[in-house]
Formats: structure tokens, sequence, C-alpha cells
């Protein structure tokens, strides 16, 4: 499992740190990684280290002290070292004494000037060491120019720790920002790294181990990797029958949305659990795909025993329906026009697990702001609606975050793929995060794999080109097995 924390955080397990170390040894282990990844990147642009031209745009703090020691040891390696100053009085002064001595050459970085700019523009590197950690509200002016020159260049760009000018704790962008093909993070993932909009900046992220002793409890993001997933997927018992496995069921669908029932119940007969119930008007177009399902048209409270709910998908204005769910007392997940339908107060009266899963728009109406303001705070977005319901929150999108309202790291998924934005395919993660409830995952637990799983059936049944819905939903057992390695 990856994890990020938060600036306060790294800050202190820094500082407890080099309280034992010798003074400047944090700073080297973090240029010695630097130094590594942008030579094995220089080595695909342009073919090797020697001879090669770098330019390091260096800010005030740390960041740019790891960027002149790691261009330091490029030098002397060969490489054509140039550091463009944007504080000359406030460089960090070992790092520049590091860099002359390697026979780098140190210039200002006035982004106005034609020759900081030509030095970009004949860079096959150029190391991002603006600012830190610690930066907030966008790049300021005077690295716009330096930044721009960087983003139209021919050269690889790799950022220190983080792009300069994301914010690292919110992965909100407020203003310019440097673009990378590579960030270098030392210690740990900031959450700034994990989530979009500041995520798209960060190009590939690499992490380099420096020590520090940061605490597990402490973790602001958790992102499930393989082998997290397959500790939590159902596995039948050989005494295992159809009712231990669970039961879930789907209350989706309407005359005008026959499609989301179907799509609702194919995410769910893939899900783990041992059978599905419908209830819905659209029980002859579920049967007529999946002869399987369990159909009743009695409403909720007749149709026989479940371990779970999805209440809501394609669902138009049946609100006595939605009531009826949120009434059980099993886990329930609310979807789509649920979301709108549900009441507040009876979400938050609810004793048993209940997720909510929207996406930013139905976020925004929920939180009563505008989307692009879910879009460009996603993490505070999504544990404002976990508190404010005292639910779970998978929030969908670019990076679909899932959130406890007892707090907690928040769960993201990295499995992603922007084919996944077409009508339909959050039906069929509704069906599968259901069925995974329903066969006893936490909240939490089961939208976080289900996120994972049709991430990753995105991907298989895209493979680069359009890929609707039901692709995704067929997809989903080679995800399991992909997940489980079997």
């Amino acid at each position: 499992m990856r994890t990020a924390y938060s600036v306060e955080t790294v800050r202190n397990a820094e500082r407890e740190l080099m309280a034992r170390l010798p003074e400047g040894a944090l700073m080297q282990r973090a240029a010695a990684g630097l130094a590594a990844a942008c030579a094995q990147v220089l080595a695909r642009v342009a073919g090797r280290v020697y001879g090669s031209r770098v330019v390091l745009l260096v800010g005030s703090g740390d960041n740019g002290g790891d960027a002149l020691y790691a261009g330091a040891r490029l030098a002397r390696r060969g490489a054509g070292v140039t550091a463009l100053l944007l504080a000359p009085e406030r460089a960090h002064a070992g790092g520049l004494a590091a860099l002359r001595r390697a026979g780098g050459r140190v210039a200002d970085g006035d982004g106005a000037s034609g020759s900081a700019g030509e030095s970009i523009a004949r860079a096959d590197l150029v190391v991002d060491g603006i600012v830190g950690i610690g930066g907030r509200g966008g790049l300021r002016e005077a690295a716009v120019p330096l930044a721009d020159a960087a983003a139209r260049s021919r050269a690889a760009v790799v950022a220190v720790d983080l792009p300069s000018g994301v914010d690292a704790d919110t992965g909100q962008v407020r203003g310019d920002v440097v673009r990378a093909d590579l960030t270098v993070t030392f210690g740990t993932h900031k959450p700034g790294l994990l989530i979009d909009p500041a995520r798209e900046y960060a190009g590939a992220v690499r992490l380099v181990d420096i020590g520090l002793p940061l605490p597990a409890e402490a973790a602001e993001l958790e992102a499930l990797q393989h082998a997290d997933v397959a500790r939590l997927l159902p596995v039948p018992a050989a005494e295992s029958d159809k009712y231990r496995r669970g039961v879930v069921g789907i209350a989706a669908g309407s005359a005008r949305y026959p499609g989301a029932a179907v799509l609702a119940v194919a995410g769910a007969l893939r899900g783990g659990a041992g059978a599905v119930r419908y209830v819905g008007p659209a029980g002859d177009a579920v049967i007529a795909r999946f002869p399987e399902t369990l159909v009743s048209d009695q409403g909720p409270e007749r149709a026989g025993r479940v371990q779970a709910w999805v209440v809501g998908p394609g669902a138009g204005d049946d609100a006595a329906t939605v009531a009826q769910v949120l009434a059980a007392e099993v886990p329930v997940l609310i979807d789509a026009d649920g979301l709108r339908l549900a009441d507040a107060d009876a979400v938050r009266a609810r004793t048993a697990p209940t997720l909510m899963t929207p996406h930013a728009g139905e976020a925004a109406a929920l939180l009563g702001v505008a989307r692009e303001e879910v879009e460009g705070a996603r993490l505070a977005s999504v544990r404002e609606l976990a508190a404010r319901y005292g639910a779970t929150v998978l929030l969908k999108g670019s990076t679909t975050l899932v959130a406890s309202a007892k707090g907690g790291p928040v769960r993201v998924n990295a499995t992603g793929t922007s084919w996944l934005a077409t009508a339909g395919s959050g039906d069929v993660l509704s069906g599968l995060a259901g069925s995974l409830l329903a066969a006893g995952l936490s909240a939490v637990d089961a939208g976080s794999a289900a996120a994972y799983l049709h991430g990753l059936a995105g991907r298989f049944a895209a493979q680069g080109a359009p890929a609707g819905a039901h692709d995704v939903a067929a997809a989903i057992p080679r995800a399991w097995r992909d997940v489980r390695g079997d």
C-alpha cells in the first residue's frame, strides 16, 4: 500500500531524523536519489549523461539545495550543468559551492532575459527546484517565464519532491504550475502527487526512501495495490452457498432508463456475492440479459432477504423506493438519482453502513457549491460530504477518493482510465461495490476494492480504444484474476 503524508508530518519527521544525522546528510540522501533518477532520464532522452545539457531552476528553499547537489553529481559525470537562480542572495550556499566545484555554471534566473530562455531551449533535462512542499498559491511571477520556457522546450522536466506551484497537502492548483515528466519525491508521497488536478502535472512519480520515521496512523491518504485488494476480495469456502456468500439487492432503473438496471446487475453479478435480487420496473430487461437474477415487482420491503442494497441508478423520481431502502437495516449504497432523492436526515439516522457514490456534479449539488469547486478541491470535498452525511463517500472522477465519516486516511484509487468516462460506467461500479458490501466488506473496503477492480476492468476493456459500460462489466473477471494472480 502506498501512503501519503501531510507537509506538517513530513517536516516533523525530517526534524527528528536530522537531529540524529550529521549535518547535511539528509539533503545528500535526497540529492543522490534525485541525481540517479535524472541520470536515467538523460540516458533515455540524450543517450548518456556525459556531454548532455542540464538546466537547474533553483529557488531559495531546500528544494533548490537538492537540485544544486544533484546537479553537482551530474556535472562530475560529465554533464554540462547550468543553475538558473531565481533568488541568488538566498540560494543554498552549500549546494552552490558543490556545483561550482564540480564545474557547473551559475546564471541569473531572470525569466525575462533571453539567456535564461536560451539555456532552457538547448537543454536535454530541466530540473524544477523552484518551490518546495511548503509552497502555496501557484508560481510567483518571476518563475512563470521559466516554467513556460521548460514547457515549450524539447527537454524532459524532472520536479524535485513535487511540481512547483501545486499544493502538496490538497492537490489543488491555484495558478501557474510547472508540468513535469517525472517527479522524484522524498521519504513519502505527498497528497498532491496522488490527487487531481495536481496529479496530472507530476508525470510519473518515483519515491526515494530517505529514512523518514513516519507514523502509520498519521497518513493522510492510502492507495491500495494489487496485494491489498487481493486480501479483501471474498473467496467462497467449500461449504459456502449463495446465501452465505451474500445476496445483494438492486433497486434501480425506470421505464426511461432500463439500461441502468441491467448495468448495475451486471456489475453486481461479478462482485462476489452469491445472488442478486432485482427490484424495479426493468425486470424483463434484466431477466433477458441475466436469467440468474432473482426478480421481484413487490418493492424492496417484500423482495426477500438481502445482505446489502444498491439504490438509485436510473431510478428517475422514485423517491418511495429510495426511502424503503434507506430504512433497511443492512448496508446500503446510494448512487445517481438516489443521491438526489434521499432524505439527508434519513441517511444520517442510519445505523447500518452507508456508501454514497457521487460524481463531481452530484457532489456539488449535495454540498451546494459549483462543480468546479469540487473538481478543484477533491480531497476537501469528499471529507466534507462524509462528515456532513455520516456516511462513507466514494467521489468518482479522474482520481476516485473514498472517505469514511469516522475519519482516518482517505483512499485514493490509481487504476482508472479516461475511457471510463462513458454512460453507464458508474452503474457497473455501483453494482460491483454493492456486491462486495453484501459479501461482508466494510463500506470503505467495498468502495476501494470496487474502484480498483473497475479501473482495471476499464483498462482491459478499452486497451486504448473506446469501450462501453457493458464491456467494462464483462472485463471485471479478468481484473479480479489479475489482482489475485490467478
